[in-house]
């Protein structure tokens, strides 16, 4: 037999609602595959405007010139969970502000979206490199 509160509802709905409000977070996320073509590469070379190490994605976004027009542009890519990126070393302060980067990643499946997930990294300055190799 159900509990009920004073105003006859049963005390399960109530119990039941932080649970499901609780699993939306995991209906939110995506597949890589969904979201960008995997059997694509773009090259893109830049300057580090922003880092934003978090969960579930980190990103960055990364100033310079679109690899098919020339054109200067800002692209936002898609990198991995702190976790993810923390068993690789990498920490908040692995890359700085005005870092020039090399970036290999996957373009949006989002015909002309600047967005990229990453699939390698390299920093020419010291030769610190993440992921596939980036010529």
């Amino acid at each position: 037999m159900p509990s009920w509160n004073r105003k006859g509802v049963p005390l399960r709905r109530f119990l039941a609602a932080p649970l499901f409000l609780a699993g939306l977070p995991l209906l939110a996320h995506h597949s890589i595959p969904g979201a960008y073509v995997t059997d694509q590469n773009v090259r893109i070379e830049g300057t580090l405007v922003e880092f934003n190490f978090r969960d579930p994605h980190s990103f960055l976004g990364v100033s310079g010139k679109d690899p098919k027009t020339g054109a200067p542009a800002r692209f936002n890519l898609e990198w991995g969970s702190i976790q993810r990126l923390g068993r690789d070393q990498i920490t908040k302060d692995t890359l700085k502000i005005g870092d020039h980067l090399v970036i290999f990643g996957s373009p949006s499946r989002k015909q002309g979206d600047p967005i990229l997930f990453l699939m390698g990294i390299r920093r020419p300055s010291d030769g610190w490199k993440w992921g596939r190799t980036v010529q």
